[in-house]
């Protein structure tokens, strides 16, 4: 066996298309830029620029970590982000220039996490919170790009302040609130100081959710976990009341936004977004959204607005008729498996826990989705005839949908023991093969009307990970977490080979030549093997940390694709041997990875359910 070690070539940098995600827990995340053209919102460590009208993405790669907070300036010259880090280390802000669409400066002096960003109405200064483990708020000055001034966010005796908001006239005050705590801040410039005030509100104890100011800085309204609405000037620092009495808000006031026209819009945690006007903050329009909302964003004035809700659902609403328009959606779960359909780069599917969805290719939109509650899918594939998707579930059932309607087709009752944990059909549409969490491999034949089962073949002692079919449906190969794959005759329905290695297999790959096989896992080694007698070939170093996940080949076999823990898609060259392009864009585990057919794009997703599709960096 030979070990490679030749001088490294140049690595080329995957050109990323398109990303289907959106991260819908984090706080006002979701936000429309003052040119009323585009919606910026975060997705892992990466910052997203969406066009509202095209397709057109841009992407703002700078964050080591997942973002925790986003904020764009009133002149939407500026957007600022902040991220999480490990306990102890410095989290970083990042101050970037919209236009160019690239990093000014990273500002660093809060530890764990930035809770929260606000810029002031003139573009002079940025204030931000540190999460719980920090618990200070800094005022930066934007011209200098330094810090002004600090201080402890909240008294010793409350909790922690999780939300901020600037004046919309001065710039030289802002508000911050959280566990039982609202201050109104004045910014003491010579002296570079902060002076906080603290607002009474007598005998009323909130843990604040969301902050929003009226434009000529009248009051200022703070929404809670408990469901009301207070009512605060700032001047007096007194609350001025406080709703609804009857009908709170289920599962806390989680987002709220000041009309110009007076009144507010109010989103909760149980998904009810309501307008309503103070004191008595009775709904006078509503509507239901799905998930909890969490972002609530004007486009211009407010005659339209966007809502995010957690479960990652993007919604456009026009003010005057209250209806709600579904504009992206994507998972919330970590996605197991992607798979294309024979022969067509038109559309894929993908599954994530409880749900399988259809996305149209090129305008990444969501053609169809099949939910089943309370189960998780674990892998899909499309039958050759393109009639069903077949699917695996953790209740041990085998399920195939059609395609065009998500209609139920067939249900293959206790498949597997311990949950169906990968699947793979035959070209010829009579079979399906399935591997389960006992290890057992199952080949069912399936008619027009019935499924059987053919053969259990009990030799895997551990969970069936991956399962790859030979071209002529005579063979298959198994991956499994027990260290083994397994080539099984697929006449004889016996093992004809069986390769051991020390890992965990992730997955596996016949070479279209089917001669050889290559294999990846936790042991981080790109292996290829000889299928006639199981030996192996060569062994590639394929990632620096992390288990690989997933592995795709092309029909010529001339390159293949990897993606694994180190959130890193590489594109290799089978024949040298080594890596020729990379692509840095997720943030969470790659699950799984494939090649569209025609060798078009490279489409890869990962366990923060982010769909990402790169162009194939070579022409066929």
């Amino acid at each position: 066996m030979e070990k490679q070690s030749s001088p490294k070539a140049e690595v080329a940098e995957l050109e990323l298309e398109a990303v289907i995600g959106f991260n819908g827990h984090v706080p006002t995340g979701l936000k429309c830029h003052p040119d009323q053209e585009h919606l910026i919102y975060p997705l892992g460590c990466t910052i997203l620029i969406q066009a509202i009208n095209t397709q057109e993405q841009n992407f703002l790669h700078g964050h080591g970590n997942n973002v925790s907070c986003v904020t764009i300036s009133r002149s939407g010259a500026y957007i600022a982000s902040g991220q999480v880090t490990f306990m102890g280390f410095k989290a970083d802000i990042i101050l970037w220039d919209y236009k160019k669409r690239e990093l000014i400066a990273r500002l660093s002096l809060h530890k764990g996490k930035i809770e929260a960003l606000a810029f002031s109405p003139n573009d002079l200064y940025l204030v931000s919170l540190g999460g719980p483990d920090d618990g200070s708020v800094v005022v930066w000055s934007i011209a200098k790009r330094e810090a002004i001034c600090g201080s402890p966010a909240a008294s010793l005796n409350v909790g922690n302040a999780t939300t901020i908001i600037f004046s919309r006239c001065r710039d030289e005050m802002f508000v911050t609130a959280g566990n039982g705590t609202i201050r109104v801040w004045e910014l003491d410039l010579p002296n570079r100081k902060i002076w906080p005030t603290e607002c009474q509100t007598g005998q009323m104890k909130r843990i604040v959710m969301s902050i929003t100011i009226a434009d000529d800085d009248s009051f200022f309204f703070l929404g809670t976990t408990t469901g009301d609405i207070l009512k605060m000037n700032p001047r007096t620092k007194l609350l001025a009341d406080t709703g609804p009495v009857k009908d709170k808000f289920s599962l806390g006031v989680s987002a709220i936004r000041c009309l110009k026209m007076g009144g507010l819009l109010v989103g909760s945690g149980a998904g009810l977004l309501v307008f309503c006007k103070s004191p008595s903050y009775k709904p006078i329009k509503k509507v239901q959204l799905q998930g909890g909302i969490t972002s609530i964003t004007l486009r211009g004035e407010g005659h339209q607005f966007f809502v995010g809700t957690e479960e990652s659902h993007i919604y456009r609403i026009n003010f005057t008729d209250f209806k709600e328009i579904l504009i992206a959606t994507c998972h919330f779960e970590a996605v197991e498996d992607i798979i294309f359909p024979f022969g067509t780069a038109e559309l894929f599917a993908t599954c994530a826990k409880k749900d399988i969805r259809v996305w149209h290719t090129l305008s990444n939109r969501e053609l169809l989705r099949i939910t089943v509650p309370n189960m998780t899918c674990h892998g899909i594939d499309f039958m050759r005839d393109g009639k069903s998707i077949i699917s695996a579930w953790d209740d041990g059932r085998i399920r195939a949908f059609a395609p065009e309607t998500g209609r139920l087709m067939y249900v293959i009752n206790n498949a597997h023991r311990i949950g169906v944990t990968a699947i793979a059909t035959t070209s010829d549409c009579k079979r399906v093969i399935s591997g389960g969490g006992e290890g057992e491999v199952r080949v069912w034949q399936i008619g027009c009307q019935t499924q059987k089962l053919e053969e259990a073949l009990k030799e895997h002692k551990s969970s069936v990970s991956c399962i790859r079919v030979k071209k002529n449906n005579e063979e298959c190969v198994t991956a499994s977490t027990d260290g083994t794959c397994i080539i099984w005759d697929l006449v004889r329905l016996r093992r004809n080979q069986m390769i051991l290695a020390n890992t965990l297999f992730q997955c596996v790959c016949y070479h279209p030549e089917e001669f050889q096989i290559i294999t990846s896992g936790t042991d981080r080694k790109i292996a290829y093997w000889e299928v006639f007698d199981g030996s192996v070939i060569r062994e590639l170093e394929g990632s620096l940390s992390g288990s690989i996940n997933g592995m795709d080949i092309t029909l010529e076999g001339v390159h293949f694709v990897t993606g694994g823990n180190d959130h890193l898609v590489k594109v290799w060259d089978y024949n040298e041997g080594e890596v020729t392009h990379v692509g840095v864009g997720h943030s969470g585990n790659i699950t799984r990875i494939r090649i569209s057919p025609g060798n078009q794009y490279i489409v890869s997703v990962s366990a923060d359910g982010a769909i990402l599709r790169w162009k194939y960096p070579f022409t066929s």
